[in-house]
């Protein structure tokens, strides 16, 4: 079986696994997060466009919001960037790393290996269950571009330093 139609009998049974009615709209969205995960509602509306021909911006946000609320996908939100959304699987737990320069997103494998990951030094009574983290830094393409934010001169202590540790 083709892999195109692995992933999309895969989404079938995603959908139908959370009681959701399999549409067009839905299976294109976890399409789109499948090719590009991490990314922002705008360019799911324009890839979930560009694969049907014809659908609405309110039925796309209204696709992301069921999927999100049936747990099937994730939304991170980054400060100073627009939400993001990626396909959840179930037992992943893992974090978020995020360029300062060009906003790129890679997912970090969990800090401890199972939820919650982190420790609270006061859980105020809480059941911790999960912890969200996000590490700020500048990707590897933009350390090589020198556009990190900051100075020039930050960005080749940054790199000196990688290079003296590797």
């Amino acid at each position: 079986m083709p892999a195109k139609q692995h992933l999309r009998d895969h989404h079938v049974e995603l959908l139908r696994g959370v009681q959701l009615r399999v549409t067009g709209p839905r299976l294109a969205v976890l399409a789109e997060l499948a090719d590009h995960p991490h990314a922002d509602a705008e360019t799911i509306r324009a890839g979930v466009h560009e694969r049907l021909g014809t659908v609405s911006t309110q039925a796309v946000y209204d696709v992301l919001r069921a999927l999100t609320a049936t747990g099937l996908l994730r939304r991170i939100e980054p400060e100073g960037s627009p939400g993001r959304y990626e396909l959840a699987h179930e037992d992943d737990n893992h974090h978020h790393a995020v360029c300062r320069s060009c906003g790129a997103v890679e997912d970090v494998p969990c800090a401890v290996g199972h939820a919650p990951c982190l420790t609270p030094s006061d859980d105020h009574g809480f059941v911790i269950e999960t912890a969200e983290v996000i590490y700020w830094g500048t990707c590897q393409a933009c350390l090589a571009e020198g556009s990190h934010v900051g100075t020039q001169e930050s960005t080749r202590e940054v790199t000196a330093s990688k290079k003296e540790n590797a």
